[in-house]
């Protein structure tokens, strides 16, 4: 109405109201009345935004790479970005420029600019694992950075996804790293055989250990045993020995004694024998009455008897008449029992 219009902006837009050349009033999120012929709007935005980039560079050893990131800044001085470009808003709230989107397109340039400058030093297989040290440089070279201080933005992080090779180029690294994975692999089995095999011929020259043990202790057991024998054998050897030794000298002193048994069997003998002459020498002397008498004086009542029998018997031709009682028979009969028969237990 006649030129006056109020207008409200929001949180994260920072405005420059512009009266006459001059700043009239500045801030964020400001709401006002204004008279649009003689005032221009200026609106910066001052909240965090994303510019995602995405171009192809090469790599020392010439080999094409597509770099995927995204960058992350926001304004931070809107004085210095609002001379640097337009941003003025029309009373429609619409930028009256394309400056504003220019912004996003002059970073992602120093961005690829300073990306370039890391990739390059790369070789293929070492720029594709080093994402993270490229986003750092880039990072650090843009906070650094002459424009990006002019136009007042800082910058809250550079991120890159992905460093790829072509599909050509990726296709032969993934043969060759399958073809290093196989042979690692296959490394992989041939050590475990080996490991196999190793531990199988430790185990067995360990059994072989054993068993060498067990034979060794199995022969010390029948040396022991052997020797045992033996000293047992020379032992009993020894006693035989001492057995028989003791046979030898007793047999030999049994020859002693049957020595000196028959030598005094024969002086006793040779003794007798001279009495026995001695005496035959003394009987030849004698006549017979007196041998008789003699012969006689040891006998019984009985012996006598007969004897005196005998020698009436010798002389009967000179008696006459023998007159024997009956007493005196019973006498002798009594006197001179008849021996009874022996059984053959008492024989």
């Amino acid at each position: 109405m006649f030129g006056f219009r109020f207008v409200k902006f929001e949180p994260g837009l920072y405005v420059f109201r512009y009266k006459k050349g001059r700043i009239a009033a500045q801030g964020e999120g400001l709401s006002f009345w204004y008279y649009a012929p003689t005032t221009s709007l200026v609106a910066v935005p001052v909240g965090s935004a994303d510019a995602p980039f995405m171009f192809a560079e090469n790599s020392s050893d010439f080999q094409a790479l597509s770099i995927q990131g995204q960058l992350t800044f926001r304004i931070a001085d809107p004085a210095k970005t609002a001379k640097m470009l337009n941003y003025t808003v029309d009373d429609h709230d619409n930028y009256v420029s394309d400056d504003p989107q220019k912004l996003p397109d002059r970073l992602i340039s120093l961005v690829q600019i300073t990306v370039k400058g890391a990739v390059k030093k790369l070789l293929l297989k070492e720029a594709i694992t080093a994402s993270d040290e490229v986003a750092q440089q880039a990072y650090k070279a843009l906070a650094e950075h002459v424009m990006v201080t002019s136009l007042g933005v800082e910058i809250l992080s550079v991120t890159i996804a992905a460093i790829k090779p072509n599909p050509e180029t990726a296709k032969a690294l993934e043969a060759e790293t399958r073809e290093a994975i196989l042979k690692e692999s296959d490394q992989a089995i041939f050590q475990r055989r080996n490991y196999a095999v190793e531990q199988e011929r430790i185990i067995r020259e360990s059994e072989l250990n054993t068993e060498i043990a067990v034979e060794n202790k199995n022969r010390e057991i029948q040396e022991t045993r052997l020797e045992t024998e033996a000293q047992a054998q020379r032992k009993r050897l020894s006693m035989e020995e001492a057995q028989l030794a003791f046979m030898v000298q007793q047999e030999e002193r049994n020859k002693e004694l049957v020595d000196l048994k028959a030598r005094n069997e024969k002086i006793e003998a040779d003794t007798k024998a001279y009495a026995l002459r001695e005496l035959m020498k003394v009987y030849q002397e004698m006549d017979v009455e007196t041998l008789k008498a003699l012969s006689n004086g040891g006998l019984d009542s009985g012996r006598l008897m007969a004897l005196a029998f005998q020698g009436i018997a010798d002389k009967a031709e000179k008696i006459g008449n023998l007159n024997i009682t009956p007493d005196l028979l019973s006498t002798i009969i009594q006197q001179n029992p008849q021996p009874r028969p022996r059984s053959d237990r008492e024989r």
